[in-house]
């Protein structure tokens, strides 16, 4: 604790002593004299670095910290280092922005110091969904991009994503090398912050039509939404950019009864309806949820702030609305583009490690080969982009509800996976059926899949060490046993080692190195544990499975386990 707030007050004063504003000098001189130290070190104890999701934090003055200065650093820093990679070449950039507090600010900031260094800005008017961005990138034939959201996180955050040429979130070399070019920033003095107003460029609706007209060409059963256009679909964009394009683009599809949630339709930071803009958590689901009771509607939608993840609602067999959680929206996804594929020949699709293997079963049986990845739609951006021209793409997805079909989008995208889940409660309902019913059906063809998921918040620098112990101590002196089931495999990311318990055998990973750990059973449960990338939380991913024999025992079969899963938790979670 000592050397954090030693550090941290060293980090305060040499921003004091430097060419910042006036505001942040008071901001900075309270928490030097405030007794408590706690949101001094918090602010300071480091600087913000690239993560699986770029840049992100708190807003708020500090190293540690989204602000106009961390915004200037990290776009000097890239713009560095686009001027190094493109010598001699007219640069071009996208920069787009969600609905989060200060967004648009930040988004001006980083157009202003890109056009200060000689970059050709292409800036949205207004906040726009980061599949957007991801395409004008690759549409505008940029270099790079920058989208400012904070994703699903609490009010308190903003961030900063930065995407390559492709479109993709930066991978290894160039997010390394961007830090470093950042690192290598000694002075604000040395971020140009004054524009050059005729490289900003307004982004005008061609490449929106341009989007629009690649979703409509990969959905499946079109005829299907035709007979069904009259589907009752409730939508919430939660406050942020979703309702700039999930509407009209599930208008174009042919969708005529869209129920927007209207207390949720307006773009707004402080996201004054739900605890935390998040559609994993079903508080921010329970209004979509009440309008979709009210009108009996046949699907519920709801976006995060920057519209690249979704979750989904669903009936019953009871009539009932239930949330998907990722893991089952990606598995019907799969199903429903995998089954209406004209030819499998030479195709993969993609998900994640910590993604239920329910995925890689149903590709088997298919017959199309399933990769998988390191959690982050990069990773997943990366393994396309290295096999174009070698096999063809399909679908990806991640028990995030992040979800992405077809390569035209670079990153996970959730205005084209409500035009996919729309159309498929079209199809379903055209055979007289329900999205439940194919579940169910997936369940019966491939095995009954259940997930876990448990967070445990550690927030701040204290938080940051209490995580790092808690992963040391399960690398160091990992579980033999867990709820009462051996276990016969351990998978270690960071040593890229998977280890067999059963005969002492060692095989390499053939993945990057990352701080996961995986432990697999005898019954073949599977238990992943893996700091995130982008919240102060350590994560604890539990699947089991069972075989199903008939579609009518899920509910059974699922409550078992559901029990299965919360005996683990109890077993694992420190």
């Amino acid at each position: 604790m000592i050397d954090l707030l030693s550090a941290a007050t060293a980090t305060a004063k040499q921003w004091l002593s430097s060419n910042i504003d006036e505001e942040s000098k008071k901001q900075i001189n309270a928490l030097l004299e405030s007794t408590d130290k706690k949101k001094l070190i918090d602010s300071f104890y480091r600087s913000l670095e690239f993560g699986t999701g770029g840049l992100r934090g708190i807003m708020g003055v500090g190293s540690n910290c989204i602000n106009q200065y961390t915004i200037g650093f990290a776009t000097q820093g890239l713009a560095n280092y686009l001027l190094k990679s493109f010598p001699n070449q007219p640069i071009q950039v996208a920069i787009a922005h969600d609905s989060r507090n200060n967004s648009r600010y930040f988004a001006e900031v980083t157009a202003n110091v890109f056009s200060a260094n000689g970059i050709t800005v292409h800036l949205f008017p207004e906040l726009r969904p980061t599949p957007m961005l991801s395409y004008a990138i690759r549409y505008l034939k940029c270099q790079s991009g920058v989208v400012i959201t904070a994703s699903h996180n609490p009010k308190e955050y903003n961030g900063y994503k930065a995407y390559w040429t492709d479109g993709a979130q930066l991978v290894p070399p160039h997010d390394v090398n961007v830090m470093k070019e950042v690192s290598a920033l000694t002075s604000f003095d040395q971020i140009k912050f004054t524009p050059d107003k005729s490289r900003i460029k307004s982004i005008g609706s061609e490449p929106e039509e341009a989007y629009y007209k690649e979703v409509l060409k990969l959905i499946p059963r079109q005829e299907s939404i035709k007979k069904q256009s009259d589907i009752s679909i409730v939508y919430s964009s939660l406050h942020g950019a979703g309702i700039t394009m999930v509407p009209e683009c599930l208008k174009r599809l042919g969708f005529k009864n869209i129920n927007i949630v209207e207390e949720q339709r307006v773009p707004d930071g402080n996201f004054p309806t739900i605890p935390s803009p998040n559609p994993e958590e079903k508080a921010a689901m329970d209004l979509a949820l009440k309008k979709a009771k009210a009108i009996n509607a046949d699907l519920v939608m709801a976006t995060d702030p920057d519209t690249d993840r979704v979750g989904i609602g669903i009936k019953n067999d009871s009539g009932e609305f239930f949330l998907l959680n990722g893991n089952q929206a990606l598995a019907l996804m799969a199903w429903f583009i995998l089954k209406n594929l004209k030819t499998t020949g030479n195709s993969y699709i993609v998900k994640t490690i910590v993604t239920t293997d329910l995925i890689d079963k149903m590709a088997e049986q298919i017959g199309i080969e399933c990769i998988n990845t390191l959690t982050g739609f990069k990773y997943i951006a990366e393994l396309i982009r290295d096999n174009e021209g070698k096999k063809k793409f399909i679908v990806a997805g991640e028990e995030s509800y992040g979800y992405m079909v077809g390569d035209f989008v670079r990153d996970k995208d959730a205005v084209s996976a409500c035009a996919f889940f729309a159309a498929m409660a079209a199809a379903a309902r055209d055979e007289g059926k329900t999205l439940y019913t194919w579940l169910s059906q997936v369940y019966a063809e491939y095995g009954l899949y259940k997930e876990g998921l448990v967070n445990v918040v550690k927030k701040g620098a204290e938080g940051e060490q209490q995580i790092k112990y808690m992963m040391d101590e399960f690398r160091n002196n990992p579980p033999h046993v867990i709820a009462g089931q051996k276990v016969i495999k351990i998978f270690d990311y960071l040593t890229s080692e998977e280890k067999n318990l059963l005969n002492g055998h060692i095989k390499p990973i053939q993945l990057p190195k990352s701080d996961v750990l995986q432990f697999i059973t005898w019954e073949g449960s599977k238990i992943s544990v893996r700091p995130s990338g982008t919240e102060p939380k350590i994560k604890f991913y539990i699947s089991v499975s069972t075989r199903l024999t008939e579609p009518k025992n899920v509910e059974l079969a699922m409550k078992h386990l559901d029990e299965k899963i919360k005996n683990i938790e109890k077993d694992i979670i420190r």
